[in-house]
């Protein structure tokens, strides 16, 4: 029988015993590769991820308490435990993110045939190109951008690309190109939208600007480009000439930005007049777990996200970096690295004691919104961590500096800083609507009345102790020169000043004091002019410049005192001026006036 069975299968037919060959032959490839793409993916429930991220997230503070506690131990077996503990959480929780992830080419599928359509009922010829499909961000973020760029791309579309006709007298192809582009940068996503059309012309934002009320004439003679075209996410603002069912319809890129701002992002613009435009959109990969700064004041924490964090800076008194900290109208601001860095403390916007000494260190926090950079001014900062971001109840709604809430280590809650509301609040950033809005009823209703007329004054010091101050409307620019540059001219002196001799008076010999310049310092001059005419005016320190409603006094007659007045709760004498120049020097003028009259 054992040689029976083979012979068997000999005999059986050729076809039969090959037909399992290919099926094998196919087999082993398809195990190779790691099955079927049926075996390779499986569907799963939105509803069970988030919970499973939500569980990562508990796990991920648990992770921190033992982490805390475990810190202070000295049991070596504990600690090993710990550090494990930590990475498999890290692990995991970098795992369960990624099942949340999704390529934005799933929103960018629809582009396509939203500019055909487009361009075709506008008449324009539009050639769409997209670069970075496969870039993954987390899925709540994906369904939050997806209405933005949908209007930015129409946006683009409708006012950027020219017409074919004036394309090709401008010297370019007829057909325009739209190119949208998504990569990763500093764990953010960054999408560019990109045209090549004739770009946002500065003037014509300035003057629908000031026809629509959003700014005024003088605000925009003083503005730059750059601000010009940031113009348009102002509420309210639209260059559409009629209202389309494109353009005009009252929803403008003030909506897109806002939207982008409430998920943690940021929106920018940059345009070049006849050669295109791009608006470039930051936004963080999610909003569900991110690391974050912990700071402290007034004994209470706060998280700031990382992803709006500059640097951080400690003054200390002891190394004389006390005196990088200035008042300008009142606002403190800090010298960094040459440049003004506007301050805010985070005590006095949350209305929280605080607890900082005096003559005591001092921490600021350099961070970014909108664009540009401000200090925030803590009392202790502490190490960064990852949070699970917690959303606050709708009762917080109406809280602009709150973003939400995480659970610390030790169990206690902590306030997640929103930083473009925080610095809108404290009005770092120059928003005028939002100084309107802080400003109270009856202020407002004093001020339109006129009930007080306030004025701007530039307060400096001569002497030792003694303070004085000018309206600023007299004074033509600050500057500091060199004691060397002082040279005698006839019975003068004078300093080589923009191509001219500029006269020098020193205002403690005028009022007969002694000087408190130290010996080789800087001099302070303030320039002041008439007639075509220039002087400098020689004080000794510039304080700052306020603006208050003064009551004037007159205890004392003097024919170059306008009178004195309560400036910053100081007696302070109002200088005049031109009363001070024309006693010094009388000729000074009159021969201004002689050769205006020749």
């Amino acid at each position: 029988a054992p040689v029976a069975a083979p012979a068997a299968t000999q005999a059986a037919p050729e076809p039969v015993a090959a037909a399992p060959a290919p099926a094998a032959a196919e087999a082993a490839p398809t195990e190779a590769h790691g099955g079927n793409v049926s075996d390779s993916s499986v569907r799963v429930d939105v509803t069970l991820l988030d919970r499973l991220m939500t569980l990562v997230g508990e796990l991920v503070l648990s992770r921190n308490q033992i982490l805390q506690f475990t810190g202070q131990a000295e049991d070596s077996a504990l600690l090993a435990a710990s550090q494990r503990l930590n990475l498999i959480t890290t692990e995991l929780q970098e795992g369960v993110m990624k099942t949340r992830m999704q390529p934005i080419g799933n929103v960018w599928a629809k582009f396509p045939r939203v500019v055909r359509d487009l361009s075709r009922s506008l008449g324009k010829q539009v050639a769409l190109e997209m670069e970075g499909k496969e870039t993954e961000l987390d899925k709540s973020l994906v369904e939050a951008i997806k209405d933005p760029l949908t209007h930015m791309v129409r946006n683009s579309v409708d006012h950027g690309i020219e017409r074919p006709e004036a394309r090709v007298a401008k010297g370019k192809p007829a057909e325009g190109t739209l190119r949208l582009r998504a990569y990763h940068e500093g764990g953010q996503v960054i999408v560019e939208i990109i045209d090549d059309g004739g770009g946002i012309d500065p003037e014509r934002i300035r003057r629908k600007a000031i026809e629509k009320g959003v700014i005024t004439a003088e605000q925009g003679s003083r503005m730059a480009d750059r601000e010009i075209q940031a113009l348009i996410f102002a509420p309210g603002f639209s260059t559409a000439e009629q209202v389309t069912n494109v353009s005009g319809r009252g929803v403008g890129m003030d909506v897109v930005k806002t939207n982008i701002e409430k998920i943690g992002g940021s929106v920018d613009v940059h345009s070049v007049p006849g050669e295109g435009t791009t608006l470039k959109i930051k936004i963080p990969l999610t909003l569900a777990i991110i690391p974050a700064l912990t700071v402290a004041t007034g004994g209470e924490r706060f998280c700031i996200p990382q992803v709006s964090l500059v640097e951080l800076v400690r003054v200390d008194p002891a190394d004389g970096a006390q005196r990088g900290i200035e008042r300008i109208h009142g606002a403190p601001v800090y010298r960094l690295r040459g440049q003004l860095l506007p301050l805010c403390d985070l005590a006095d916007e949350l209305a929280i004691p605080s607890r900082r000494e005096a003559d005591g260190a001092l921490s600021i926090v350099v961070l970014q919104a909108d664009g540009r950079q401000f200090g925030l001014m803590v009392e202790e900062v502490h190490d960064t961590e990852e949070i699970v971001v917690k959303p606050l109840g709708n009762h917080f709604a109406g809280i602009p500096v709150f973003a939400g809430a995480t659970i610390m280590g030790d169990g206690r809650v902590a306030l997640i800083l929103d930083v473009l509301g925080l610095a809108q609040r404290a009005r770092v950033l120059g928003g005028e609507r939002e100084r309107q809005r802080r400003l109270g009823a009856a202020d407002a209703a004093a001020a339109a009345a006129g009930q007080e007329e306030r004025q701007s004054f530039l307060v400096f010091g001569v002497g030792v102790d003694r303070r004085m101050a000018m309206p600023l409307a007299a004074v033509q620019r600050l500057e500091e020169l060199e004691p060397g540059s002082v040279e005698w001219a006839g019975d003068q002196e004078v300093v080589q000043y923009r191509g001219e001799l500029l006269p020098l008076l020193w205002l403690s010999r005028i009022m007969g004091v002694a000087s408190s310049a130290e010996a080789g310092a800087k001099l302070q001059v303030v320039v002041y002019a008439e007639g075509g005419r220039q002087v400098g005016l020689v004080v000794d320190c510039i304080h700052d410049i306020v603006e208050e409603a003064v009551t004037l006094h007159h205890p004392v007659r003097r024919p170059d005192l306008t009178g004195t007045a309560v400036i910053q709760q100081r007696v302070t004498d109002l200088v005049d001026v031109r009363a001070v120049v024309r006693d010094a020097r009388p000729w000074l003028f009159e021969d201004a006036r002689t050769e205006a009259v020749a």
